[in-house]
């Protein structure tokens, strides 16, 4: 595994890239919806070196979107009952989705493992979404998940790199 970048300078590192992300997706939004492979070989190789679970970021700090689905299967894993699962952990938000009641994610445990893990959210498990096809789709998404997940931030900085916006 490599060296997990300093979650605490992350957003300030973001944050200094993310005009050239944002000019990136204006000069490329064409030519990124064909780059979807060049997305998925720089998850892959950044995954690889990256131990999610010596950071667990995002289950510290983000709240996924909860469906119906996922409130069953957590149900049936813990098994209580949804009407518990919605009781004891989630609340209706103010944009009227299901999230987590408070962050960190009840399920985190302190080694960063989740309690979980197999019943986990379907946000949880798509999460970075750099593998996702049509990234081009999440492309203004991941900038804002960069400032939180080394993985997105890394990909982000890579594939800018390595497809400059001509013009700037």
């Amino acid at each position: 595994m490599g060296k997990l970048i300093d979650l605490k300078l992350l957003p300030t590192l973001a944050a200094k890239s993310d005009a050239n992300w944002r000019r990136f997706l204006v000069k490329n939004k064409k030519k990124l919806e064909g780059m979807d492979l060049q997305v998925h070989a720089l998850h892959d190789k950044i995954s690889k070196r990256t131990d999610c679970l010596s950071c667990g970021n995002c289950c510290r700090t983000l709240g996924p979107r909860i469906t119906d689905k996922d409130i069953d299967r957590m149900a049936k894993t813990l098994r209580i009952k949804t009407s518990e699962v919605m009781a004891k952990y989630l609340r209706v938000d103010e944009d009227g989705d299901t999230v987590f009641q408070s962050m960190p994610c009840p399920f985190l445990g302190a080694d960063n493992y989740c309690a979980i893990y197999e019943s986990r959210p379907k946000a949880c498990r798509e999460y970075p979404h750099t593998d996702r096809k049509r990234f081009y789709q999440v492309y203004e998404l991941s900038i804002k998940n960069a400032y939180t997940c080394p993985i997105v931030y890394e990909v982000l900085e890579e594939l800018t790199a390595s497809n400059p916006a001509k013009g700037l």
